[in-house]
């Protein structure tokens, strides 16, 4: 399976690749260099422009690769912001000036080759760090980890002897522990990290944390991870000065194993989107039958950081292959269809985790079963509808709400919305223009005759005034026009062409 352009280029990242035109020549399965005399690619091609001086010469290029059916022309800055790419089809992409071709293509590749992957997953770039983290070991003598932008844990030297009780936690937990957190922050180590690729010297902290060597880990501008080494004693300055060419080494490897990690999650909420969308068989590793969720937050307005939120707190209950996406604004998940059971990525699971995170704000509205992929645009549909429920007001939301739970509220919703706002005759129009016209409460006091079965205590307890006050003014209806309540279809037909009316007399939910 192939990569657009625009997604290879996010998972490189800005600091490297940055895409200046679209173009419409589709996406990129190789990549190759642009040989004089040569046609400039074939389709599906990245076409590097290596050793161009000028926007001429930049031209000449996107219109050989255009002839050739290329998909996309990499420039370098700051020469790819001359080019006039209009008329052309191949996209032009911006490699930032400090960095290499080789680098380029060695992380394309990558990044390529784990688009066409089955399945999601590749151990080669965490084999590597590993092998790095034992490298960097022997360089500086002591026990190393090496850890994100994030402070989790991504591969550690195999020697851990002579360590202290924060490497054991931070290595078994794959994150620094709060405490040796703040005692970083106190000494200003993120703060430098973000800042500098200089080696920074960590002294001693609480619970007996020994003294530590960091060495930052970029490319591009970019802070990517850092190398932390436990160092009873100082480390001479010709290890540290080798620690940071190894720095270098694994800036390229982060970058391509956050390329890799960012293909697969594009490819696998690309394929979720299409059985979302047409019901597609997903590839998954759960059988059906399925749900499909809607995910909410209140208090979010982005739907990119709303995933990263989701994705992180289904991660931390035990969902080790979140299968979440955006769709049309929407944020989504497919659940395993048991509603009752707990198992990671189950609708009962997802309803557990939302009582135990305790945020008002978020919530999750839950469609019926799909027994089959052609019937997961089914399920998202009734997901859909009950989240308009929701933050319309017309449903109340804690934690998650499935759709067995609340099949009435989606009955009179369908009701509503076919009817309309205009009701189509019977004596509502009449009733709300006397109602206008004298001050009267005809309708507010026939949707609560209606909703209490017709019991005038229930009813008038509701709208707060005497029986006898709500018998007059159903007498009073029927001088102004004919109502038979005694039909149970005319009742029911009042109560949906009630709910549809504009102002709203929408039964309890």
């Amino acid at each position: 399976m192939a990569i657009s352009v625009a997604d290879l280029a996010g998972s490189l990242g800005p600091g490297l690749l940055r895409v200046l035109t679209d173009g419409c020549a589709g996406p990129v399965d190789d990549v190759v260099l642009a040989e004089p005399g040569e046609p400039a690619g074939q389709p599906g091609d990245l076409v590097l422009g290596v050793g161009l001086t000028s926007p001429a010469e930049a031209a000449a290029l996107l219109a050989r690769a255009d002839a050739a059916g290329a998909a996309a022309v990499a420039v370098k800055a700051p020469l790819a912001a001359e080019v006039t790419a209009h008329g052309f089809a191949p996209a032009l992409v911006e490699l930032q000036p400090d960095a290499s071709w080789a680098h380029l293509v060695w992380l394309v590749r990558g990044a390529v080759d784990r688009a066409g992957a089955r399945l999601p997953g590749s151990p080669g770039a965490h084999d590597d760090l590993f092998a790095l983290a034992d490298t960097a070991a022997e360089i500086a003598g002591a026990p190393v980890t090496v850890e994100d932008a994030r402070s989790r844990v991504l591969a550690y030297s195999g020697p851990q002897d002579g360590t202290d009780p924060a490497r054991v936690s931070t290595i078994v937990g794959r994150r620094v522990p709060p405490h040796v957190t703040a005692h970083l922050r106190a000494c200003g180590v993120f703060r430098k990290m973000a800042r500098s690729g200089e080696p920074i010297a960590v002294p001693a902290g609480p619970g007996g944390m020994l003294p530590r060597l960091v060495v930052p880990v970029r490319a591009g501008g970019e802070w990517l991870g850092s190398i932390w080494a436990v160092a009873r004693t100082p480390i001479p300055d010709a290890r540290v000065r080798r620690l940071t060419e190894l720095a270098s080494v694994l800036a390229l490897h982060l970058l391509r194993l956050r390329a890799e990690s960012e293909v697969a999650r594009r490819v696998s909420a690309e394929r979720l989107r299409a059985a979302l969308r047409d019901g597609t068989p997903p590839a998954v590793p759960a059988a059906p039958p399925w749900r499909v969720a809607v995910l909410g937050n209140r208090d979010g307005s982005d739907v990119r950081r709303d995933l990263d939120l989701w994705e992180a707190i289904a991660r931390r209950f035990g969902w080790r292959r979140p299968l979440l996406t955006d769709l049309d604004g929407t944020l989504l998940a497919i659940l395993t269809a048991p509603a009752r059971v707990l198992e990671p990525g189950s609708a009962g699971w997802l309803a557990d985790v939302l009582a135990r995170v305790g945020d008002p704000g978020l919530y999750a509205t839950v469609g019926g079963p799909a027994l089959a992929a052609a019937e997961l645009p089914r399920s998202r549909a009734e997901a859909a509808e009950l989240d308009e429920l929701v933050t319309s007001g017309r449903l109340a939301a804690a934690g998650a709400v499935l759709l067995e739970d609340a099949w009435d509220a989606v009955v009179v919703e369908r009701a509503r919305k076919s009817i309309g706002p205009h009701p189509p005759g019977g004596p509502l129009r009449a009733l709300g223009e006397h109602d206008a016209a004298r001050g009267t409460s005809f309708l507010h006091t026939l949707a609560a005759w209606l909703d209490h079965f017709g019991d005038p205590k229930g009813a008038a307890a509701e709208l707060r005034i005497h029986p006898n006050t709500l018998r007059y003014r159903l007498r009073r209806m029927q001088e102004v026009t004919p109502v038979d309540l005694a039909s149970s279809r005319v009742r029911l037909a009042l109560r949906l062409q009630l709910a549809a009316l504009p102002d709203g007399h929408d039964p309890p939910v």
